[in-house]
Order: C-alpha cells, then structure tokens, then sequence
C-alpha cells in the first residue's frame, strides 16, 4: 500500500528533461517533504504523481492502481488529490462554492456530502461563503474550501503543493494545524513541498531531496 512513482521520466513538449528514473514511495500515514532548489520541478512532480500530468516513461501507482490522468477521470474521485499553492484553480470561477462542493460530493462515494459538511466545521467555513464565487473570497477563504473539496471524497493520499505558501502565519498554523489532526484521524499519506523549514520540519516525517 502506497503511492509510487516507478522509474519516472518526464520532458516538457519544449525538450526540457526534468527526471529520468526517478522512483518515490509514500506510505499510508507518512508525511514525505520533497526538496530541492527553485527549478528543479518540484510542482512538476506533484502534478504527476496526483494524475495531471503523464510521466514520458514509468508509472505512477495507488496502491497499486495506476494515477489515470483527471482530465480522463470523467467524474470519478480520484484516491491522489491535489492542493495547489493558488486555491482558485481548484474551482470553476463560473460556480458558486456550494455548487463545486457538491459536485465533488456527487462524484465520490454515497457519504461524501456528509463528509464535506463536517469538513466545513472543521475548517471554519462559514456558510454564507457557499453562495459565492470564487473571486469573491480571500485567499484564505478560498484555501480551507480548497482543502474541504479534496479531502471530502477520502483520498488516500494528499498532495500539497506550497499550498498555504501565500498565507499569513496564523492562518497556516491553524491550517495546518486542522490537517495533522486528521491525517492522524484518517491514515492518508501526504506530499509536502515547502520553502519554509520550519513548516518541513514540524510536519514532515521524511524528506527526499530531488
């Protein structure tokens, strides 16, 4: 059980080589930080390793399924999500918050809606925000509704990508805070890419250099 990267490559249309046999495994409950220098394609590999991308050679497996890329997903949840360090891209600008919401509820399994409203709890989500679009709201706003979408489908691993990078300091903590608890809760393995040492070095249980 575990999130795998097998002997990835990858090279953008333009030639750019970024890997080349790389391999990764993310366990359920671990806490992998992945560093490295600016350039270096950390967010490269977040992408691939949730299905946004296809590696030129190897695979990337979930418990032992291949990651098919979310273009192809055709409403279905995908057990790798995604949290990127610009939280408006995780939604539709043309749809109201709720809406989005319950979309992803309806793609996943039968209690998800339930989820999702006890995820909003969690994160502070006040309801009126629901009614908005995403333009509407705060970064912060935007980035706890980000965080209720993905993990209201039970993903078994979360990718966050500098994902609270833009925040300010108390609305990270306690971020972050709300995402230990459960991760502890639940059991998922999470991917962390992070400028920050100091966050690395609170959350994550094992680092790999790229």
């Amino acid at each position: 059980m575990s999130l795998e990267a097998q002997d990835v490559s990858f090279r953008y249309p333009c030639g750019r080589e970024l890997y080349r046999g790389l391999s990764l495994s993310v366990g359920p409950g671990e806490r992998v930080a992945l560093t490295a220098p600016s350039g270096r394609g950390k967010t490269t590999l977040c992408r691939l390793l949730a299905g946004y991308l296809e590696p030129s050679v190897g695979r990337v497996l979930a418990d032992g399924e291949p990651v098919r890329p979310v273009a192809r997903l055709r409403g279905e949840a995908s057990p790798v999500q995604l949290l990127p360090q610009h939280p408006e891209l995780a939604f539709d600008p043309r749809v109201r918050l709720g809406q989005s919401l319950g979309e992803v509820a309806g793609a996943g399994e039968a209690c998800a809606r339930a989820r999702a409203d006890e995820l909003l709890g969690s994160f502070g989500v006040r309801g009126e925000w629901l009614a908005r679009r995403p333009h509407e709201l705060s970064g912060g706003e935007l980035m706890r509704l980000a965080m209720v979408r993905a993990l209201s489908v039970r993903p078994r691993y979360l990718i966050a990508d500098e994902s609270t990078a833009m925040l300010d300091a108390v609305t990270q903590a306690e971020l972050w805070h709300v995402l230990l608890g459960l991760q502890e809760r639940d059991g998922w393995g999470l991917v962390l890419v992070s400028h920050s040492p100091a966050l690395v070095g609170r959350v994550a249980t094992r680092r790999v250099e790229l």
